[in-house]
């Protein structure tokens, strides 16, 4: 593709005649849209910065290498990706788009960026009036946030945009910083940058509220932006992450999503239930789930019971001829392996999990549902431990274990998590097929299944959500949970996660 037809110009009522040299250029561009005076100001420091652009990036590579490394962990490759004030385009040419689309004010830096990245396209425009008719998976609004005079409004534009599965990315510095950057630009180791906005990570999340998005996660990152070998290292992807640290850090990033709506119609869905020496569960399982949504598919995975469990599940199978029961074996061990099996083989738009020993209540599934099918998350997981147990339902050691888990995994995930290792969790068959894609980046870890899908919804940026439940003793069999063996599995796969996770 010729670089002169990537380079686009907004249609705009208001326009104004460029001078005789500048309607000479190699892009055919004649007119550009007019602008009030801050926003003129704004494009004329960046026209004039264009040429040296690059040159400042590579003082302040430090900085940059660690903002593309940490997008290119959030944004998949090969996905349809627009970036607001793209600048040279080097971040969104980094994360390799399906689609790459780069907006920017000035034109100059819109002419640079296309020369650099002939296969991505650049346009000139505006974010409060931008006025694009397609949709992007990802959104990037990379350090861009403190040159706009109204966020609000471009947010609302950007938001037109969207689909449901749209993520927007804001990332900006930390204002604790101010005086060390206007001390560098003053001592020409950064670019001078024009006067802007200064907004916090709550600020932003409070503008991405009000334009119908919802936050799911806050991130800070980059406490030493100097390369200084092995210091930097352990520093930028340890001490930073450390309670303390991390208010300290540079730079923030907030990942939000559209606000969902409830669709036309209900969802299918398909609870699957592993099940290992569980006989005498299985028929009240099958009387307890209550009918909600659309189409509903019950499927059984059975991990080599030795008690007569397929047995019976055969039996109820021919019992209740008016439920859609499936039988299947798994071909490994542990539940991880069942989940697995399960939602390989399910036809519903929803996927659940119920553990066949009931002590989460089949009962509450209708409010997994809900909360998943309004929007309110998209990654549901049961709670534990928020109502009172029944004696005997969790040891001691277990809850305490439980709890750790839980503080542990709220500061991997940067999204509340207050029991980890419930067994009912929800999410959509769609979100898992993509989970499912990019398990090779965390590996076949995790014999129990809870955090191989904790890991995925957080790597894929999914809200997720926890729903209290009342949880019951055992009414038949016994625990297969060996509280030290497994609870040395679960330490090490939370320091597994941080290195996959965090120390990115």
């Amino acid at each position: 593709m010729e670089p002169a037809r990537l380079y686009r110009l907004f249609s705009s009522p208001d326009l104004e005649d460029l001078n005789p040299a500048e309607s000479r250029d190699p892009f055919h561009i004649t007119r550009l849209p007019k602008l009030d005076a801050k926003k003129q100001a704004i494009r004329d420091h960046f026209d004039a910065y264009a040429g040296r652009r690059a040159y400042w990036e590579c003082k302040a590579g430090a900085y940059h290498d660690e903002q593309v490394r940490y997008y290119k962990f959030l944004i998949p490759e090969g996905l349809r990706v627009l970036e607001i004030g793209s600048g040279l385009g080097n971040l969104l040419a980094a994360v390799k788009p399906l689609r790459g689309v780069g907006i920017d004010l000035s034109p100059e830096m819109v002419k640079e960026a296309a020369r650099r990245h002939p296969t991505l396209e650049f346009r000139v425009g505006d974010a409060e009036t931008l006025d694009l008719n397609e949709n992007f998976d990802v959104i990037i609004l990379a350090d861009v946030v403190g040159h706009l005079l109204d966020v609000e409004a471009a947010l609302k534009q950007i938001r037109h945009l969207c689909t449901p599965q749209t993520r927007i990315i804001v990332s900006y510095y930390n204002y604790l910083w101010e005086p060390i950057l206007r001390l560098s630009e003053k001592m020409g180791v950064k670019m001078p940058q024009p006067e802007q906005s200064w907004l916090s990570p709550t600020d932003i999340a409070n503008l991405l509220h009000l334009s119908d998005f919802d936050v799911v996660k806050v991130e800070r990152r980059l406490l030493l932006p100097k390369r200084i070998p092995v210091l930097s290292m352990f520093v930028n992807n340890v001490v930073a992450h450390l309670p303390g640290f991390r208010a300290l850090c540079l730079s923030h990033y907030v990942v939000a999503r559209p606000r969902l709506r409830r669709p036309e119609r209900p969802y299918s869905t398909t609870i699957v239930v592993p099940c290992r020496n569980e006989r005498g569960n299985i028929d009240a399982a099958l009387r307890r789930i209550p009918r909600f949504g659309g189409r509903q598919e019950i499927i059984f995975v059975d991990g080599h019971s030795s008690d007569g469990t397929p047995e019976e599940i055969r039996r109820v199978m021919a019992f209740y001829p008016g439920k859609n029961i499936k039988l299947l074996v798994q071909d490994g061990q542990g539940k991880g392996d069942a989940v697995r099996k399960g939602f390989e083989e399910a036809t519903g738009d929803v996927l659940m999990i119920l553990d066949a020993d009931l002590t989460v209540p089949p009962e509450s599934l209708p409010k997994f549902y809900e909360a998943i099918a309004s929007g309110k998350g998209e990654f549901i997981n049961g709670c534990r431990l928020v109502y009172p147990m029944e004696a005997q339902a969790m040891r001691l050691l277990n809850l305490m274990g439980n709890k750790f888990f839980g503080l542990a995994f709220s500061w991997l995930l940067n999204q509340r998590i207050k029991d980890t290792l419930c067994g009912t969790k929800v999410l959509f068959r769609r979100d898992y097929e993509r989970l499912a894609a990019n398990r090779r980046y965390f590996g076949e870890f995790d014999p129990f299944g809870d955090f191989d899908l904790l890991f995925g919804a957080s790597k894929l940026n999914l809200h997720i959500l926890e729903i209290p439940i009342r949880y019951h003793a055992r009414s038949y069999g016994t625990t297969n949970i060996q509280r030290f063996a497994h609870g040395w599995l679960l330490l090490k796969m939370t320091v597994y996660g941080f290195f996959r996770l965090k120390a990115v």
